[in-house]
């Protein structure tokens, strides 16, 4: 059976990888000169930029795919674990540095917040809990129609995830100082969603940085993407970069050959999407092709955040950044709801990635800034600033907060929502696809397998379980065991 996966993100990678361990024939293609997707190394006069993700969780996520294919995942991929991993820092000058060391943490909190230090692990246990439930009940599985959110264990487990309930409620639960429930309120960001819409379910992402902790690969986490391709070649995958899959041809109710950038005609008995389904589907089938998603519907999805991003290489390395450094806005519900009215915030929340801090190797001449500030995707504003002005404004930003970036960068580029788009073909520049700012839209994504399609399939950060390197593949493993019917029951 011949497989081709149109998307050489770490979906469509770790997909290649558990079919061709099965012996499966797989073709991938991705129109991009290199394979990760937004796993994307930047590297310019000696700097290297991981482009995304700076923070890894769940490694073993990764070792598997690699194990898969016979490889020593501790020798291709050397996890280095940073305990007191992100300092965030406020308007006010306050610092409050979260750490996988529960005792740092509560020495923290009883000088800010004496109460939630002493209930810090009764929060912990908690997180812990909405962890377990989604990991046996939503992220080792597919979503092929709606009959398969029906099963009464999938409904109790969703009434015990607090669906009902915002992350910023579910925060302020357990901390009353202002500052932690803002630290906390971030990992909305992490699926490209607000933290005063989005459910508490998502909370569970404290539990990976706070209990089970935060990574760094050496010589940076765009390793992890050379290692799949590594995995994937072992097994036989054929990997085609540079090269774009134009059109689907359809037959019935089949997809029976894709048609290349090159000319080419490529026949199929399955096809997997690895990408953002909203802007690929339309790309790939006409309308009419596509019954199940038409251009309303599109439409009508809330997307994510997008992004700005500025890297930045520096002629020094500057003492007070940490590997991971979050300068925040002075009103963070003011920002969201100015990110919700397809605006850029003139006072936006700073996040830098130093991996240099951990990894001076990978810069050896400065410190080599990752620069991120939340950006709309649905871009409504007319008057948006133009890239050289959002990029002064933030580097004013960090200089009044002193960090002065701006006056040590030896070499830079900056990336808009627009270019997120056209490079990595997402929705808008959205970096998750749909947001999680409504309940309908955080638990039932696009589904991982076509409604229209027997043989068409789904698997990226569009689709289930979600955005963040860990899911995405995950969503390329749990398409590749439902093709080969390994897909264990939840009961």
């Amino acid at each position: 059976m011949k497989t081709v996966i149109v998307g050489g993100g770490l979906g469509g990678l770790s997909a290649a990888v558990y079919l061709a361990k099965e012996g499966g024939d797989v073709h991938l293609f991705e129109k991009n000169e290199h394979f990760g997707g937004k796993m994307m190394p930047v590297d310019q006069d000696g700097y290297h930029f991981d482009f995304g993700p700076n923070t890894i969780t769940m490694p073993h996520v990764f070792k598997d795919v690699l194990f898969q294919a016979g490889l020593n995942p501790n020798e291709e991929l050397p996890f280095l674990s940073i305990e007191n991993h992100t300092r965030n820092q406020f308007s006010d000058g306050t610092t409050i540095d979260f750490s996988s060391n529960p005792d740092f943490m509560k020495e923290q909190l009883r000088k800010i917040d004496p109460t939630a230090a002493s209930h810090y692990d009764e929060f912990l246990e908690e997180v812990e809990k909405l962890y377990h439930l989604s990991n046996r009940y939503f992220l080792n599985r597919t979503f092929s129609s709606w009959r398969d959110y029906l099963s009464p264990s999938l409904a109790r487990a969703m009434r015990k995830v607090r669906p009902l309930q915002s992350m910023d409620r579910f925060f302020k639960h357990y901390f009353n100082h202002p500052h932690m429930v803002q630290a906390l309120n971030r990992y909305a960001t992490y699926i490209g969603s607000s933290p005063y819409a989005s459910p508490a379910t998502f909370a569970m992402i404290a539990h990976l940085e706070l209990n089970e902790g935060v990574y760094y690969v050496k010589g940076g986490n765009t390793k992890i993407a050379d290692s799949f391709v590594k995995a994937a070649k072992k097994l036989g995958v054929h990997l085609h970069s540079s090269t774009e899959v134009e059109k689907f041809n359809v037959k019935s109710d089949r997809i029976s050959s894709v048609k290349l950038s090159t000319g080419e005609f490529v026949e199929a008995d399955r096809v997997i999407v690895n990408g953002d389904l909203l802007e690929s589907l339309p790309a790939l089938l006409t309308e009419e092709e596509r019954p199940s998603l038409k251009d309303k519907k599109i439409c009508s999805i809330d997307p994510s955040t997008s992004a700005f991003v500025i890297t930045a290489g520096l002629d020094t390395r500057l003492n007070m950044l940490n590997h991971h450094h979050v300068l925040f806005s002075s009103n963070y519900y003011e920002e969201f709801r100015t990110l919700r009215r397809g605006q850029y915030s003139f006072d936006p929340t700073i996040y830098i990635s130093t991996s240099s801090k951990t990894d001076p190797e990978v810069s050896p001449r400065g410190d080599n800034c990752f620069i991120l500030v939340n950006a709309p995707a649905d871009q409504k504003d007319n008057d948006a600033p133009s890239a050289t002005t959002y990029r002064d404004l933030i580097y004013d930003k960090l200089y009044e907060a002193g960090f002065p970036l701006s006056s040590h960068v030896k070499i830079e580029q900056t990336y808009t929502p627009r270019d997120i788009q056209y490079r990595f073909r997402a929705f808008h520049g959205a970096i998750y696809g749909p947001s999680s700012n409504s309940k309908l839209q955080a638990f039932r994504r696009p589904f991982n397998q076509s409604v229209d399609y027997k043989n068409l399939y789904f698997c990226g950060g569009s689709t289930h379980p979600g955005g963040g390197s860990p899911m995405v593949v995950l969503s390329g493993k749990n398409v590749a065991d439902k093709i080969l019917g390994k897909l264990r029951s939840i009961e």
